[in-house]
C-alpha cells in the first residue's frame, strides 16, 4: 500500500514536471521565432537600407572630391600628370570595391533593373575617367581637359545615384513603419501567449499540488507508522531474543562510539570478557532449557547490578556476555568484577557438576585504562580476553583485571 502511494505521488510530480517543462519550452520557442522575426526585420532595416545609402553616398563623395577634384586640380595644372593618374587610379578601385559591396546584399526583385542601369552609368562614367587616366600615365598634360563634359559626367552619374539613395531611404522608412506594426503585434501576441500558458500552468500546478498535499497527509500517517515499525525492527536487529540483552551487533556500533568519546575526553574506559564456567557441563547436565534459563539469570544478575546509564551490558555469542563502562577507574572497575561475581554466585543455580562451585559461577577478564590517541581500537577487546583466559587457568569463578594495554603481563588478579 505505501509503495502504491508513493508511486501516486511520484508520478504526480512527473506530470507537474512534464507540463512545466513543456509550457517553459513552449514559451521559449515561440518567444525565439518572435525574436528571430524581429531580428530579419532589423536586419532588413539597417542592413538593408542604412549601410547601401552610407556606401551609395560615399561613391558620389568619391566621384566629387577624388576624381572631379583632382582633375580641376590637373587642369589649373596643381599637381603632375602621374600624380593625378594615381590619384584617379585609387578613387576607381574605390568606387569599384563600394558598389561590388553594394550589389552583394539582399535586392528584391524589382529593384534589380534600376540597380542593373545604376551599374551600367558608373560603367560608363569609370570609363571616361579610365580614359583620363591613360592619358596621365602617358605624360600628356590635362589642362586642356573639357571641364564641361567632366561636371555633365560627374552630374549625371550623382543624379541617378542619388535616385537610388532616394528610394533606399523610402524603403527604410517603409520597412521601419512595417517593423513597428509588426513589433507591436509581436508584443501583443506574445504577451497573450505568456498568459494564456502562464494561467494554465498555475491552474494545473494548484490541481496538482492539492493533491500532492493530501497524498503527503496520507504519506506522514504512513511514515509515523513505519517509523515505529522501523525501530521496533531496530529493537530487534540490536537485541539478543533470548536475554534481551544487547547483542553483537549492537556491540560492535556502541564499542566504537564510546570509545572516540573516551579519547575525545581523555578518561577511563573499562572492558569486561564475562564467560559461564563450565556452561556445556551444565547444559550436559540438566538440558538446553535449563541452561537457557541459566543465560537468562545471568542476563539479569548484570542488568540489575549495572544500573547506570554510561554501562552496557551484551550477550556476545554463547554463554560469553562483555561489559563495556565509561568514567570508572581501575579501583571501581575491580570492585564491579567482583560484585558481578558474587551476584551471579548467590542467585545459587545448583551446577553439580562445576569443579568450583555447587552453583553457576562466572569468570570475568578486566581491562581498565586512560583512553587516548595512542590507544590501538582493539586493544581492548583482545587484553579482556586474555584476561579472561587466565582467570580460567587460575581456577575460574573469579575475575583478572589489567590497565596495561601494551604489554602481557597482568596487574592484579582477584580471586573470590
Amino acid at each position: 500500500m505505501q509503495f502504491i502511494e508513493a508511486l501516486k505521488l511520484r508520478s504526480k510530480l512527473l506530470i507537474l514536471f512534464i507540463l512545466i517543462t513543456v509550457g517553459l519550452v513552449s514559451v521559449g520557442v515561440m518567444g525565439s521565432m518572435h525574436l528571430n522575426s524581429m531580428k530579419k526585420n532589423l536586419d532588413s532595416l539597417y542592413f538593408g537600407s542604412l549601410v547601401p545609402v552610407t556606401e551609395l553616398n560615399e561613391i558620389i563623395q568619391t566621384y566629387h572630391q577624388g576624381l572631379a577634384s583632382t582633375l580641376y586640380k590637373a587642369y589649373r595644372l596643381e599637381i603632375s600628370p602621374s600624380q593625378a593618374g594615381s590619384e584617379i587610379e585609387t578613387s576607381l578601385k574605390y568606387i569599384n570595391k563600394k558598389w561590388k559591396s553594394y550589389e552583394s546584399h539582399f535586392l528584391r526583385d524589382y529593384e534589380r533593373a534600376y540597380v542593373a542601369y545604376t551599374a551600367a552609368e558608373i560603367k560608363k562614367t569609370n570609363r571616361y575617367f579610365l580614359l583620363i587616366y591613360k592619358a596621365a600615365k602617358s605624360g600628356k598634360e590635362l589642362s586642356k581637359i573639357n571641364i564641361n563634359k567632366l561636371e555633365k559626367k560627374v552630374s549625371t552619374i550623382h543624379s541617378v545615384i542619388a535616385k537610388l539613395i532616394k528610394y533606399e531611404v523610402e524603403v527604410a522608412n517603409y520597412e521601419r513603419k512595417k517593423f513597428l506594426v509588426e513589433y507591436q503585434n509581436t508584443k501583443i501576441n506574445l504577451g497573450i501567449s505568456l498568459f494564456v500558458i502562464t494561467m494554465t500552468i498555475l491552474l494545473i500546478s494548484f490541481y496538482v499540488f492539492r493533491s500532492i498535499q493530501q497524498d503527503h497527509t496520507k504519506l506522514e500517517l504512513l511514515t509515523k507508522k513505519l517509523k515505529k515499525a522501523n525501530k521496533k525492527l531496530e529493537n530487534v536487529s540490536y537485541t539478543d531474543s533470548l536475554t534481551g540483552l544487547h547483542n553483537r551487533r549492537y556491540f560492535n556500533l556502541i564499542y566504537e562510539k564510546e570509545l572516540k568519546r573516551a579519547k575525545r575526553a581523555t578518561t577511563y574506559i573499562t572492558f569486561m570478557m564475562i564467560d559461564i564456567d563450565f556452561f556445556k557441563q551444565y547444559n550436559d547436565t540438566y538440558g538446553h532449557i535449563e541452561g537457557d534459563y541459566a543465560l537468562k539469570t545471568v542476563a539479569k544478575v548484570l542488568q540489575k547490578t549495572l544500573k547506570r546509564p554510561s554501562d552496557f551490558v551484551f550477550r556476545l555469542g554463547g554463554e560469553e556476555f562483555g561489559v563495556l563502562i565509561s568514567d570508572v577507574d581501575e579501583s571501581n572497575s575491580a570492585k564491579i568484577a567482583g560484585e558481578l561475581c558474587d551476584a551471579v554466585r548467590a542467585e545459587e543455580l545448583k551446577h553439580e557438576n562445576s569443579q568450583v562451585n555447587e552453583f553457576v559461577t562466572i569468570s570475568v577478564g578486566v581491562v581498565c585504562c586512560v583512553a587516548d590517541d595512542a590507544l590501538d581500537d582493539k586493544i581492548l577487546i583482545s587484553r579482556a580476553d586474555e584476561m579472561l583466559y587466565e582467570a580460567k587457568e587460575s581456577g575460574r569463578n573469579r575475575y583478572v583485571i589489567t590497565s596495561n594495554v601494551s604489554a602481557t603481563t597482568t596487574q592484579s588478579i582477584m580471586q573470590d
